[in-house]
């Protein structure tokens, strides 16, 4: 893995939200190409990420003022949702990247933004070490932040921690001898740091979220950014991280149904002499491809939707806008776990048991839905939204909403 102090090559620096979507465009195609073949061997994506990263993407939500983009919003989700589609592990692994450069913006002190934004647009991945097992709630944190002079020692085990694998930061969440949470920009090549890649999941199989474990690690008081603070206010820091998950999700649908219609056409219509198709005529498939269609589409209208409501909560961050928004991303995540489950479910049932065979990887579809979509449970995004609307009742402020 190259380190921060190794990092040499400049990545490309993206300057508007028109060349973001070509370049993913651009990427989501070399992507697709080995995609299944990736998925199959567990091939670990190393090459893929040094040209995703360097293209520029990871820097588009820098804002205009350290050099970046400042992409919307509604730009960055469909970065996502485009590199999801041709590969949903590359889709996810930058997640908690642009997650942690929002806690950056929202709660960072001036040189903290200055020096870690310029990293990022030099080419430097954030991966993540936020969850951990065996916790009374999936929000409480065990690993420790302690005082060590001028700086800290942070001690713990961390899981699910996609993207650390390939990272030059790993963000780390811990907490104080006062109990209070902060987000810590951990260098990869930190004495006392192993990341271990014993990801085992039967989806999202590349995207090395395994564990982290600390061990007396000594870290900088300058790479120390509050964290809990974020979710004692307003901030979009919530549905920020959830509006990236749905994109996720969205792709994934997007790939299945494609991948679907491709199968039905090529693999199980019959041939006329003239050499042309003859059309599909069995009213099942048909009604099958007309109910994803409509979901397909309105997740995609609800995502873009969702995107639009969090750029206006990023451009005023009221209670009541990022509410709004906040309510709005766990639409398009309601949504988008169903549709990308049911599209991966259908291809299974209109391609039986091809689906399963290694050559063609169509199973990888549901698997990766499956298993991405069990992040954080749907059904208390319908309690929220339902609460809202017939209650007025806001959404909690947290990273799940």
């Amino acid at each position: 893995m190259t380190s921060l102090s190794t990092l040499r090559i400049p990545a490309a620096v993206i300057s508007s939200d028109a060349q973001a979507l070509h370049v993913a465009g651009e990427l989501a195609e070399q992507f697709k190409r080995d995609s299944a073949l990736r998925d199959s061997e567990r091939r670990l994506p190393y090459a893929e990420l040094d040209l995703f990263s360097n293209s520029g993407l990871w820097g588009i939500t820098v804002p205009k003022a350290f050099g970046g983009a400042g992409v919307s919003n509604v730009t960055l989700a469909t970065v996502i949702r485009l590199i999801a589609q041709a590969d949903s592990s590359l889709g996810q692994i930058p997640q908690n990247h642009f997650y942690a450069l929002e806690v950056l913006r929202v709660n960072g002190s001036p040189e903290q933004q200055k020096r870690l934004y310029a990293q990022t647009l030099t080419g430097a991945r954030f991966g993540n070490a936020l969850a951990e097992l065996g916790t009374k709630t999936a929000h409480d944190r065990t690993t420790r932040l302690s005082r060590d002079g001028d700086g800290y020692r942070i001690n713990g085990r961390k899981f699910y921690a996609t993207g650390a694998l390939y990272a030059q930061r790993i963000p780390t969440s811990v907490i104080d001898d006062l109990g209070v949470q902060h987000l810590v920009f951990v260098p990869y090549d930190s004495a006392g740091l192993s990341v271990i890649d014993d990801w085992s999941g039967f989806g999202q199989r590349t995207t090395g979220s395994g564990s982290v474990v600390f061990d007396d690690v000594f870290v900088s008081a300058d790479d120390v950014v509050p964290f809990q603070s974020a979710f004692e206010r307003p901030t979009t820091v919530g549905p920020l991280a959830q509006i990236l998950h749905a994109a996720i999700d969205t792709g994934i649908a997007r790939a299945a149904y494609e991948d679907a219609l491709n199968f039905v056409r090529t693999r199980t219509r019959p041939w006329i002499d003239s050499g042309t198709e003859k059309a599909v005529d069995d009213p099942l498939t048909l009604h099958s491809f007309g109910k994803l269609g409509v979901r397909l589409h309105a997740a995609e209208a609800l995502l873009e939707r969702a995107a639009e409501f969090l750029d206006r909560a990023h451009a005023d961050s009221s209670a009541a806008n990022v509410a709004a928004a906040s309510i709005a991303v766990a639409e398009a995540r309601a949504i988008s776990t169903d549709i990308s489950l049911a599209a991966g479910s259908t291809l299974f049932e209109l391609a039986g048991s091809q689906a399963t065979l290694a050559e063609h990887g169509l199973d990888r579809h549901w698997r990766n839905a499956r298993v991405h979509t069990l992040h954080d449970p749907v059904r208390w995004k319908f309690h929220a939204i339902g609460n809202y609307y017939l209650n007025h009742e806001n959404p909690p402020l947290r990273g799940t909403i």
